[in-house]
């Protein structure tokens, strides 16, 4: 791979392929001959026409060649479902020819001679061969079918014409044809248990950046779509850390107390704590502080947003209201074969899109389930905390540990304590025959806090803390002793705003 810095924008054919053009760092080069290889039912063929069909709206022409594929008539009725077909567009901008017969008579020399000709004579700013395969099964030597791909390089330079060439993934890791082209990519369909996840990977591209590594991407209705890898996309943030001083009330005002005067702005929490410790409610309280100037976004993986309103409502919080508004918006994925990057590319679009500024994201375990390789997880949350951090976005986390009642805690998510600057711990405790629910605040980078241990209500007026472990021992181990007879104290109420 080569850098290009002088390569500007009219240089590029854009894909209009949503996500591949962001891979690509902006499309093909023109004049550039291109390689598509993978195995039948990759997506090659899609790709190629979504591709096709987005130059011919964007004014260019459209040369697609066939070799022994399958027939033109059957190739269109399967791309007609497809959003992005249009047959209003053939054959004056998007033009069908079958070479396969002039192959077989004439060899590779006629074969060349009739691309060139019909390339012309339609004024094609874009040549497609569909079936590279057959071309090199028909090269008496592997000289020749080298010599067939630069009599297309040369037409391609003296036309200013970009050339894709669709081919199986043959079993040699580096063919001839590689050698002489400008950039391949290669679909693959990988089996990962009972999971199939489709991906993308740029292998080769002359003159140009573009991420590195595969992508996944899914077929649609609309065509194809290419999530890019976070950790590649977000290598670097996108823009300067604000870096800003001020705080964000977590929606409990003795919990603020705790925190002096709350979270630290653009900082990214996590609250730990086995089921029904109560960990969407503390969320709920947090995006319940949505305003105008701080929009708050849920992004969920178990709970609809009907269920999050109605919990919300019962804890006396006017989160609905906040919703019609448009203040607080609530998206659900529940997670059943998500793609990794798509949550990640989806859940960054929304941010941007809605300006979010308080984010609440119920359920990190959500993003680790959908991860075909689980190991990327930690680099994964890396690179997204980071751009969220520099988009000023306060976010909050959960996670559920999976011991109730124990001395030890496995974090389920290793090293995620590094990536982010606020760490809450919600535990059941048990004291004199009473369960008892109780908050620990672990971690706060570059900030003081109140570490005492406290015991926490969900009551219908929202969350209440009380001191209830003042006289106690061995709390953390879920089992604490009192010291003395316990002191009748009331709650803390919540501090009206």
């Amino acid at each position: 791979m080569s850098e290009s810095t002088t390569e500007r924008p009219q240089d590029r054919i854009a894909t209009g392929v949503p996500g591949l053009d962001t891979v690509l760092h902006g499309g093909f080069l023109r004049r550039g001959v291109y390689m598509l290889q993978g195995r039948p039912g990759a997506g090659k063929t899609i790709l190629t026409n979504q591709v096709c069909f987005h130059h011919a709206s964007q004014g260019g022409r459209v040369l697609y060649a066939t070799l022994l594929a399958e027939t033109h008539e059957r190739l269109l009725f399967n791309l007609e479902p497809l959003t992005f077909f249009e047959t209003s567009r053939i054959p004056s901008q998007v033009s069908y020819l079958s070479a396969f017969q002039t192959l077989e008579q004439g060899g590779l020399k006629a074969l060349v001679e009739v691309l060139r000709r019909e390339a012309r004579a339609r004024q094609a700013t874009l040549l497609v061969v569909d079936g590279l395969v057959t071309v090199e099964e028909s090269a008496q030597t592997k000289r020749d079918f080298k010599k067939f791909i630069h009599e297309l390089q040369i037409h391609a330079n003296l036309v200013g014409c970009t050339i894709l060439l669709l081919t199986s993934s043959g079993e040699e890791p580096v063919g001839p044809e590689h050698t002489m082209v400008d950039g391949v990519l290669e679909l693959t369909d990988n089996r990962l248990g009972r999971r199939a996840e489709r991906e993308l990977e740029v292998k080769k591209f002359r003159g140009s950046n573009y991420l590195r590594g595969g992508h996944a991407f899914q077929i649609t209705r609309d065509g194809i779509v290419v999530y890019p890898r976070i950790e590649a996309l977000l290598q670097d943030p996108s823009r300067e850390d604000p870096c800003k001083k001020n705080r964000v009330s977590t929606g409990i005002a003795h919990l603020d107390e705790m925190l002096q005067r709350g979270l630290p702005c653009a900082s990214t929490s996590v609250l730990f704590g086995p089921t029904g410790a109560g960990k969407t409610t503390f969320g709920l309280h947090f995006l319940n502080e949505s305003s105008k100037s701080e929009p708050g976004l849920l992004f969920g993986f178990y709970e609809t947003p009907p269920r999050l309103l109605l919990k919300a409502d019962a804890l006396g919080l006017d989160l609905a209201k906040k919703h019609k508004q448009g203040l607080v918006d609530i998206l659900w994925y529940p997670p059943t074969e998500r793609i990794l990057d798509a949550l990640g590319n989806k859940l960054l679009a929304a941010v941007r899109e809605r300006g979010v500024k308080r984010l609440f994201i119920d359920g990190v375990d959500g993003f680790r389930q959908s991860a075909a390789h689980p190991e990327r997880i930690s680099h994964f949350l890396a690179a997204l905390n980071n751009e969220l951090r520099v988009l000023g976005v306060t976010t909050l986390y959960t996670s559920e540990l999976q011991e109730m009642y124990s001395r030890d805690v496995i974090l389920p998510i290793s090293g995620i304590s590094s990536l982010v600057e606020n760490i809450f711990f919600l535990r059941f405790v048990e004291m004199r025959a009473q369960l008892h629910r109780m908050l620990s605040v672990v971690k706060m980078r570059d900030s003081d806090y109140d570490s005492s241990l406290r015991e926490y209500r969900i009551t219908s007026r929202g969350i209440q803390l009380s001191d209830t472990f003042q006289d106690a021992e061995s709390v953390l181990s879920g089992n604490a002793k009192a010291l003395s007879p316990p002191k009748r104290k009331g709650l803390l109420k919540k501090r009206s705003r």
